[in-house]
């Protein structure tokens, strides 16, 4: 089977260039597997790619940013969507003649404009699937009113939670689309994991303002003042990185909370800490969550919607405090910061509750979604089946993933209301 990914720039860093390298490479064993990027602005990606997975740009700015065609706004992909400034006539026509083209027998999208792309363009018998990063309720209403009329297009429609996957269904109405929960996955560890003896808080990300690691900083300087002798290390770039320094400078945190820049792989950053932590208003999945639970870490985390409830199990395995409750974060980093033998039993069940974001119990349901599309396809019968085949697959994987089945109903509802706030 032929899997093609259709991604907006696989040049760059962020966490859905991960989340579909990781995906596609895993596929890789399996199927032949390439990724579209539709730009490209350097010679080589920021993440290694196997070779087994063919990457293939459509338009390549260190060349052709002046094309005549590039400079006219994009028709086809949605005015609505935030990266539509970068989109043009050019990739217009470059994506569709690619869908036009497409050997592939499955071609996924990674973001809402590609996925209007897909499911306006690709040939009827490519099995079309819609890839949501982010989420609904965080898209305006003038995208959500496009994606409503394009995504009936489309044969599946994946979400990182299932909590955003219950929204779909219950808010968008698309008959004859399948809609299910598909989370993202990090690969096995290389490295030996963390044995929590370090002094280190250790957080990764884009230094954006929704990621809040002003709150971070500041509810460290709670740790700070208890415990000189422990760090934290922020890993990441962007817009709010000036602003952080002089925050750091200005609560005198120079000799405890240092700004790391970016490092790709973070595996051998998370080994040296013994604590993670993300301090976000809003996190769709929680890619660095899972990347340090995987490493031995328990993860402190603000319960934001969507993605940290349903990864963390509250107490167990990483602690969940309010959004933007600098003092709740100070006290639940503090009390592992105090408590050895907890942090250290904590790390351990992290390392073990985060295997279901594995790569294979990822790939398997992947793997599983297109091979029923295509069997529904091949019969004559619509993709898009009721949902409740992803409850059933989290029954399997252990109690943490049991208990984020169970609380779907409940935390949709929780975040909707805190969304309407």
């Amino acid at each position: 089977m032929k899997i093609t990914f259709l991604l907006h720039n696989a040049y760059g860093i962020g966490g859905t260039i991960t989340t579909t390298f990781n995906l596609a490479q895993a596929l890789a064993e399996r199927h032949d597997v390439e990724i579209v990027s539709v730009l490209r602005h350097r010679e080589h990606p920021n993440f290694t790619l196997d070779p087994k997975v063919s990457l293939n740009p459509l338009v390549d700015l260190r060349h052709e940013k002046e094309h005549p065609l590039h400079l006219r706004p994009a028709r086809v992909f949605p005015a609505a969507e935030y990266r539509h400034r970068q989109y043009s006539e050019l990739t217009d026509r470059r994506i569709g003649e690619c869908l036009a083209a497409t050997d592939a027998d499955v071609v996924i999208g990674t973001r809402p404009g590609l996925n209007v792309h897909l499911a306006l363009q690709a040939p009827e018998r490519v099995i079309r699937i819609g890839q949501e990063h982010l989420t609904l309720d965080n898209h305006p209403p003038r995208l959500r009113t496009a994606l409503r009329r394009a995504y009936r297009g489309l044969d599946v429609l994946t979400t990182v939670t299932e909590a955003d996957a219950a929204a779909y269904r219950r808010k968008m109405r698309l008959p004859g689309v399948r809609v299910e929960a598909l989370p993202n996955s990090v690969p096995d560890p290389a490295l030996a994991a963390a044995d929590g003896t370090a002094k280190v808080v250790v957080a990764a990300g884009r230094l954006v303002p929704v990621k809040r690691y002003d709150l971070l900083i500041e509810a460290f300087a709670l740790v700070a003042a208890e415990r000189p002798d422990w760090h934290l290390r922020i890993y990441g770039k962007g817009e709010e990185q000036d602003r952080l320094r002089q925050l750091i400078h200005r609560l005198g945190l120079y000799d405890n909370v240092f700004l790391m820049g970016a490092a790709a792989p973070m595996e051998a950053e998370w080994v040296k800490g013994s604590i993670g932590a993300a301090a976000s208003n809003f996190e769709p999945f929680g890619m660095t969550i899972v990347e340090a639970m995987r490493c031995g870490l328990p993860v402190v985390s603000t319960d934001c919607p969507y993605g940290p409830g349903e990864i963390i199990k509250d107490g167990v395995d990483g602690r969940l405090v309010p959004v933007g409750d600098r003092d709740a974060l100070g006290a639940a980093l503090l009390d592992l910061v105090r408590d050895d033998e907890r942090r250290r039993q904590m790390g351990r069940t992290a390392m073990a509750n985060a295997r279901r974001f594995a790569p294979l119990p990822i790939v398997d349901h992947a793997e599983r979604l297109i091979d029923e599309a295509l069997s529904a396809r091949r019969a004559g019968r619509p993709v898009g089946q009721g949902p409740g085949r992803i409850q059933r697959a989290l029954v399997s994987q252990g109690f943490a993933a049991r208990d984020a089945a169970y609380a779907v109903a409940s935390r949709a509802v929780r975040t909707v209301r805190r969304g309407q706030r």
